[in-house]
């Protein structure tokens, strides 16, 4: 990959979601001051309005661009000729996929450096009810979601495991009028985290995977049982397999698999795809399925066969 000469940073989000917000306060803050110039790139126009003056003060110049056909190679390499920028910031805009600006072919030196994308809360639902997939591929490769105009009694932790579902190694954080929410998740879990062996019932696997993907440490040294499908990936080696679920992201033909890597003397025995029950020790160790990190590790003590669920699905709501 080549070196970032120009970083990029990428927002996204849908009309009205506070990315003009998010941008306007940003821009304006000392830590994201540089020398050099900055190209501010909108991509569409909300309620909220951009102070050009204090964009001036702080060497900031727009560029709009309303119709995505424009938003090409041709347009972006034409803009550095002229401004020859520093760094840009692009204001996506959220009916526009991702996904096809991932494809583009950028400037000599341009990257991106980070993706945040800032979802209204209070319109959040609506969304996913109707435009899933188009907030689906907003939020797989994002590096974080903002979720602003949070307010009491919110689903907060639900919304925070179904973009987790989509993207793991996604930062997701919830702000209300006063700032960054911190206490959300002390939620109970739906399990008994404290007994000497945590059953996972079949509904509260998602729950279970997200929480311990974020705080493996409450879970290290305990032991765990729960159901799921088999998969035996080349490479592991000969004791190790995934037992795991599938949770749909976006669609029934857009799915993935949650599971976590798994130990058993019993492994040669078990047939790929096939349902077992799980009864294994939480540890944690350095591993390349999760890309040479630390992740959860299943030390298996009991892998019986059972009968497949009714419904495999993962559901977060």
């Amino acid at each position: 990959m080549d070196e970032i000469r120009v970083p990029i940073y990428l927002i996204t989000g849908f009309l009205e979601s506070g990315k003009t917000t998010f941008l306007n306060f940003t821009l304006n803050q000392d830590y994201f001051e540089i020398e050099g110039k900055t190209l501010l790139i909108l991509c569409e126009e909300g309620e909220e309005e951009y102070d050009l003056d204090a964009l001036k003060q702080r060497n900031t110049v727009v560029e709009i661009i309303e119709k995505e056909e424009d938003f090409t190679t041709e347009r972006l390499t034409a803009m550095e000729i002229i401004h020859q920028p520093e760094r840009v910031v692009i204001e996506y805009n959220g009916m526009w996929l991702v996904s096809n600006f991932d494809k583009m072919e950028l400037p000599s030196g341009w990257g991106v450096e980070q993706q945040i994308t800032c979802v209204d809360a209070s319109t959040f639902q609506m969304y996913m009810a109707n435009m899933k997939s188009i907030f689906m591929d907003m939020v797989r490769n994002t590096d974080m979601v903002v979720f602003n105009r949070c307010k009491k009694g919110d689903p907060l932790p639900t919304y925070r495991r179904g973009i987790k579902v989509a993207n793991q190694r996604a930062e997701v954080i919830f702000e209300d009028e006063q700032g960054e929410l911190d206490d959300i998740f002390e939620d109970e879990m739906p399990f008994d985290i404290n007994a000497p062996v945590i059953d996972i019932l079949p509904e509260d696997y998602g729950i279970w995977f997200v929480d311990a993907m974020d705080h493996p440490e409450t879970y290290v040294g305990k032991t765990v049982r729960f159901k799921g499908r088999a998969l035996k990936p080349r490479g592991m080696g000969s004791k190790f397999f995934v037992p795991g679920r599938t949770a749909m992201t976006c669609c029934a033909d857009d799915t993935t698999f949650l599971g976590y890597v798994c130990k058993s003397a019993y492994t040669p025995k078990i047939a790929e795809g096939s349902w077992v029950e799980v009864t294994a020790k939480v540890g944690i160790e350095k591993r390349n399925e999760y890309q040479g990190e630390e992740g959860i590790v299943l030390d298996a003590e009991y892998v019986e066969p059972c009968e497949p669920l009714a419904d495999e699905m993962v559901y977060f709501n």
